[in-house]
């Protein structure tokens, strides 16, 4: 499929070439909706923990006798219904972590590939380099391509000069290709492509 291709300036100097079997695909919901509730999960450290009733110090002795006393029958200080007592079904530490086919991943961000072309959200253009890190550059190269929300920079690889320049504008990330992922393609608006990126992500997405 055919899109137009801008400079940084966000003069539309022409069109260029997508792949339709990356960004022209049907978008597969369930299969991003799984994709994106791995990664969340995948992110929790799952280290929360209560001390249930036997791992409380204390409370051995029985806190009064049995019987004649007028009150429920207890054994221990730490029962969960006394103050210091333990916690009823609290949490301990677990793996939240989930599996996911690579082919799944894979059509997964297809799939979210596909959605920010159709919603008109994807701006190519042809190179993003600044001789050095300036917040006002690309403060001006995101106004030209009319972008006014958030936005997410794909990256083909390292660049301390972009990166620096977008890192104190809200609302802005950059990313390298390699790293793309379902929770940033949905999490940002619109997201802004060199074409480097582009043949970047086509090489590892394609079939």
């Amino acid at each position: 499929m055919q899109v137009p291709l801008y400079n940084q300036a966000g003069q539309e100097i022409g069109t260029t070439e997508l792949r339709d079997d990356i960004f022209a695909i049907e978008p597969n919901q369930p299969v991003m909706h799984q994709a994106l509730v791995r990664q969340l999960a995948n992110a929790r450290q799952g280290t929360a923990d209560t001390k249930q009733r036997g791992e409380i110090a204390g409370g051995g002795a029985k806190p009064y006798r049995q019987k004649g006393t007028g009150h429920a029958r207890q054994g221990s200080t730490r029962s969960p219904q006394y103050r210091h007592g333990g916690v009823v079904f609290g949490p301990t530490p677990r793996k939240y972590t989930q599996k996911m086919p690579q082919k799944m991943r894979q059509l997964a961000l297809r799939s979210a590939l596909s959605a920010k072309v159709a919603e008109g959200q994807v701006r190519v253009v042809d190179n993003l380099q600044f001789d050095a890190p300036k917040t006002s550059a690309m403060e001006q190269v995101l106004a030209g391509l009319a972008v006014q929300s958030s936005a997410l920079i794909v990256l083909p690889e390292a660049n301390l000069a972009v990166q620096k320049s977008a890192a104190n504008i809200a609302d802005v990330k950059t990313l390298r290709a390699n790293y793309l992922n379902v929770r940033d393609l949905l999490g940002y608006e619109m997201l802004v492509l060199p074409l480097g990126a582009v043949k970047a992500i086509e090489g590892y997405l394609g079939k």
